[in-house]
């Protein structure tokens, strides 16, 4: 292709690299030295240099070879298309020196410099013929078979986004706005949104300021294509000689490639939606330790009741074993667990071993809920809540009750009699006998005894609050860019955590107290321990802003849902991002780990709540019902049911344990994502539950399976 070797030959000579010019020039066998137009034609097969002069390697598919024309390394074309390919390296060593190669695909380790990512639109196609080669893209694929129409379909947006971006910002703005109008129509209505964003930027200027613009340029969109349809798309665009849509597809688009059936319409729809399309699938092949940790045995008293209940009857003690059931649950080492010190844990307290005999004589008096037995609801409204609630949480034994509110503060209430207490003064607490046996209670000043307490700090809404496993602290999160650990001894701020530079939306204490996770405006999760003021990880990849963080019932791992549509999974030893899951249509707002570990579920805008295989790295349900935001979702405690909590007011209740039975994971599936979702979620619908007017921002099982709910009253 001769304009391609004039072009690589002038931007060798004024990079001065003469030497690569001579190669370059003797390998295609070039004559003269005006670079102008007198150059002699190569004496070469052109198709397969034409292919390859447009497909720099390295770009969407993957391979290990550079060539894609018919032409084989001995011949003199092949030789062009290895100086080519080489070049082609060469120069994109020139333009990223920090980058290093990844199978063939260009990383650069920094947040690339804006002018740098834009300039990679300084496309020279005509203008005029944008709409010509998407309109006869779009022509081609709607006339293609069934079975691959659905699969190319997946092209449509990312093409619409980055042609229009070609257009404005080689300042097309005429031809960029008929584009968009004639085309923005046929893409998908999950995109609405991303597109109304686009239709702002209608001059280069706009580009270099906008987030999501950026996003869309350095993450490469992923497709999931089967080798079939993509061996198509390939013949059709190389006899076009289509190459500004072929330059696209190579420079900004990732194709996964799977060998197998194409999948339906059905089974694309249910992953895609996300900001950067579908995860690659090696995102989800490392190995997950979704097992839970080994609990520490101790015996479990008796209770006074107990006792006198045998001693009247002078029976063989009938709830005892129940108990022991209860300790011996967890004795076995789970196969899929962690090491037990795969992360340094904290150690547990004598408080703590009192907590855990506590709980389980609560679990022995557990009621086993299933379709036939559904747990009664509790809901806790806020009423007057004009300082605009804007987050809650229960303590583990349901004894307490914290609401963050949009005036900036946090207020603690206790729901059992027992009223909430500060401990007494240094001069009081000298006087007190140390070695008494109701030291603990002493030490309780009872003046400062109220039902509510309020906590001043923040200077902004508070949109996330965690009380600590053991009761003793509470986190919250603000628009203030601070985290702030609470001491519900004294009820005063303890640490003020700065790191994040906009506002934190969720926090979350780990099930084994110490540490903590924030995430927010900026993008990234961050693990903290109470004890540090620095971040210990920071977890950084999603594409907007971090909304939810959730640990993972053995404190190995965190998951994070965001505003980019996506769930990922963050190892916490080492940080990396061990799962991507993709198939929601809007921002996730709630996430929850079943009890054993082995599942996730998540919610989000889009209304819909999809479960997940983490082990195979798998959606494996959608459960459809909600209207409106998904704001909370938790499992009962031995995880037969599932509750979700919503913005239509609702709660529901959905049948667990037959969702994740007859999961089919087996390794075809895994490999290629071919998922097939039992079609009608209703069967799964086990109740739902109306309030008169109040949203629904928290869930919480208590000990016994009794469900709280809670959320602000609103008046419209």
């Amino acid at each position: 292709d001769r304009q391609t070797l004039v072009a690589v030959l002038q931007f060798l000579r004024r990079s001065n690299l003469r030497e690569s010019e001579e190669i370059l020039r003797r390998e295609a066998r070039l004559l003269g030295d005006d670079l102008g137009g007198s150059v002699a034609t190569v004496a070469t097969s052109s198709p397969g240099v034409a292919a390859v002069a447009a497909v720099p390697p390295g770009k969407g598919e993957t391979r290990g070879d550079c060539g894609v024309g018919p032409s084989s390394p001995g011949s003199g074309a092949g030789r062009v298309v290895a100086a080519v390919c080489w070049l082609f390296r060469l120069s994109e060593q020139l333009l990223f020196p920090g980058a290093f190669a990844v199978g063939g695909a260009v990383v650069v380790e920094d947040q690339p410099d804006v002018s740098a990512v834009l300039s990679a639109y300084n496309q020279q196609g005509d203008p005029t013929l944008y709409e010509e080669y998407y309109s006869g893209l779009k022509h081609f694929i709607e006339c293609s078979l069934d079975c691959h129409r659905a699969e190319l379909s997946q092209l449509f947006y990312p093409l619409f986004v980055h042609m229009y971006l070609e257009l404005v910002y080689n300042q097309h703005e005429s031809e960029a706005k008929s584009f968009f109008e004639r085309f923005h129509g046929d893409q998908e209505c999950y995109y609405q949104d991303d597109l109304r964003v686009l239709s702002s930027l209608t001059k280069k200027e706009h580009m270099k300021g906008n987030e999501t613009m950026l996003d869309f340029r350095t993450s490469k969109f992923v497709l999931r294509i089967s080798r079939d349809s993509y061996q198509l798309l390939k013949r059709h665009l190389q006899e076009k000689q289509n190459n500004q849509i072929w330059n696209i597809v190579q420079e900004h688009l990732y194709i996964d490639i799977f060998d197998g059936m194409p999948r339906s319409k059905q089974q694309i729809d249910a992953m895609v939606g996300s900001l950067a399309g579908e995860a690659k699938r090696e995102a989800n092949k490392a190995k997950v330790f979704f097992g839970l940790l080994k609990e520490p045995e101790f015996d479990v008293p008796l209770d006074d009741e107990d006792e006198e209940g045998e001693n009247e009857e002078g029976k063989p003690k009938k709830k005892k074993p129940k108990k022991d059931n209860v300790g011996s649950k967890s004795k076995k080492q789970d196969p899929n667990a962690p090491p037990q010190n795969r992360i340094p844990l904290p150690e547990l307290k004598d408080s703590d071993k009192l907590d855990k005999v506590m709980n389980m004589k609560e679990a022995a008096r557990r009621v086993r809920l299933g379709p036939e037995c559904l747990p009664s609801i509790c809901f806790y409204t806020f009423l007057n809540a004009y300082q605009g609630l804007t987050a809650v949480d229960i303590t583990d034994d349901s004894s307490m009750i914290v609401g963050g509110f949009a005036d900036s503060t946090v207020r603690v209430w206790s729901v059992t009699p027992k009223k909430l207490r500060s401990v007494k003064t240094a001069a009081d607490l000298s006087l007190i006998d140390k070695e008494s046996d109701d030291v603990l209670e002493r030490i309780m000043d009872e003046k400062t005894a109220s039902e509510l307490k309020i906590l001043y700090g923040h200077s902004g809404p508070v949109y996330g609050t965690s009380f600590s496993p053991d009761r003793n602290y509470l986190l919250s999160c603000s628009e203030d860019g601070t985290v702030r650990l609470w001491s519900l001894q004294t009820f005063t701020c303890l640490v003020g955590y700065k790191g994040h530079n906009y506002p934190v939306w969720d926090t979350q204490f780990s099930p084994y107290g110490y540490y903590f996770v924030s995430g927010g405006h900026d993008r990234v999760a961050r693990l903290w321990a109470t004890d540090h003021y620095q971040p210990l990880r920071i977890f950084a990849g999603h594409l907007a802003d971090v909304t939810c963080t959730r640990f993972h019932p053995n404190s190995n791992y965190i998951a994070t849902g965001s505003a980019d549509r996506t769930i990922r999974l963050w190892d916490v030893l080492n940080g990396n991002c061990v799962r991507i899951f993709t198939g929601h249509k809007g921002p996730i707002h709630a996430l929850a780990f079943s009890p054993n570990g082995r599942f996730l579920a998540t919610g989000a805008t889009d209304g819909r709540v999809l479960l997940w295989d983490i082990g195979h790295g798998l959606m494996v349900g959608e459960l459809k019902g909600h209207t409106d935001t998904i704001y909370a979702l938790r499992f009962s405690r031995d995880g037969e049911i599932l509750a979700s909590g919503s913005m239509d007011n609702t709660v529901r209740l959905w049948d667990a344990v037959k969702a994740f039975e007859d999961l089919e994971t087996d390794d075809f599936t895994t490999a290629t994502g071919h998922i097939n979702l039992p079609e009608n979620s209703q069967d799964l619908l086990l109740g739902t539950y109306m309030t008169k007017s109040t949203p629904v921002v928290h869930l919480h099982f208590t000990r016994r399976n009794l469900l709280l709910a809670a959320g602000a009253y609103s008046s419209q």
